[in-house]
């Protein structure tokens, strides 16, 4: 496993002076996936916060191939590229052993790219896809998407007299993606860098299409203290919110802090300490919303145990 000391002689691929807000948690997380390999790398960027932050005209944060994609068809514009080197390659055009990646928001990722990720998932393309789920599409004014948690309250779903926020669970769209029997899938959270640098090594390895899903936490959108995003991160963890966890080659298996929990070797946060540390969940501090409080608990719950009976395979 790579030391801090090896991180910091590796080339930087994506530089400061990015317009991302203070406290946003992707890059990080880009930072954290590129550090996987060594390889050259050629990054397909869906549109969102990212993409717009990191690549205004004339400037730009990345020290890689970069292409800017839609918000729908970045795997498949990330499978053309594959596709054409793969050629090249064979034909002596090109000699290095290259890699490919998307970086998309849970937008382009659970909605809008789905097509096109399971596309490029089922013809088998060699790439890792990255979803930075910040559970909104946070860029064009904080909308819900299919990964926001039920009863956050967003623009397109604000708490009030009609409705308590998101009325629905968000998408499981890791086992989803799992579902379509790739080589490697996995869940990771940016305060654990080991765990994720190791995650998307082996994603870049897999030799076929591979899936992170890294939670990413927005202090814009979930309203809290910009310097506490990576407290925010782990509690996700705590909680068993967000279990880590990767599927490879048929083979769930839970990692980390998770494990931990999983071992009764470290405690279970209550769902509770993960609403009330956010603005976006602060109307159901409210008594009268105790009987939703249960049953996102309840749902935590039963997710969570689902995974450890996966696990046991």
């Amino acid at each position: 496993m790579i030391s801090i000391k090896e991180m910091t002689a590796k080339p930087v691929r994506l530089t400061e002076g990015h317009r991302l807000c203070a406290g946003c948690s992707e890059p990080v997380v880009a930072k954290q996936v590129l550090l996987a390999t060594d390889k050259p790398v050629v990054v397909s960027n869906a549109t969102g916060c990212f993409e717009v932050s990191t690549s205004g005209y004339p400037y730009s944060s990345w020290n890689v191939p970069w292409i800017h994609s839609a918000f729908e068809n970045t795997a498949a514009t990330i499978s053309g590229v594959e596709s054409a080197y793969r050629v090249l390659k064979r034909k002596g055009k090109i000699k290095d052993d290259m890699r490919f990646v998307c970086f998309a928001g849970d937008g382009a990722t659970y909605d809008i790219g789905f097509q096109a990720l399971s596309g490029a998932i089922e013809r088998g393309h060699q790439f890792l896809f990255v979803c930075m789920n910040n559970e909104a599409y946070m860029n064009t004014g904080i909308q819900r998407s299919g990964a926001t948690e039920k009863g956050a309250s967003t623009t397109t779903c604000p708490s009030g007299t009609c409705i308590p926020g998101k009325r629905e669970f968000p998408k499981d769209i890791t086992k989803i993606v799992a579902a379509h029997e790739l080589p490697y899938a996995a869940q990771a959270s940016p305060h654990n860098w080991k765990d994720l640098i190791e995650k998307a090594a082996k994603g870049f390895e897999a030799g076929g299409p591979a899936f992170l899903n890294v939670i990413s936490p927005c202090p814009r959108g979930w309203r809290y203290d910009s310097a506490l995003t990576i407290d925010m991160s782990k509690l996700a963890v705590e909680t068993c919110l967000w279990p880590l966890y990767e599927y490879d080659n048929g083979k769930w298996r839970i990692t980390a802090e998770s494990k931990r929990i999983a071992e009764g070797k470290a405690e279970k946060r209550p769902i509770m300490d993960w609403l009330k540390s956010q603005g976006r969940f602060k109307h159901l501090m409210d008594p009268k919303h105790s009987a939703l409080v249960e049953e996102i608990q309840a749902n935590v719950d039963r997710k969570w145990d689902e995974l450890i009976r996966l696990s046991k395979h």
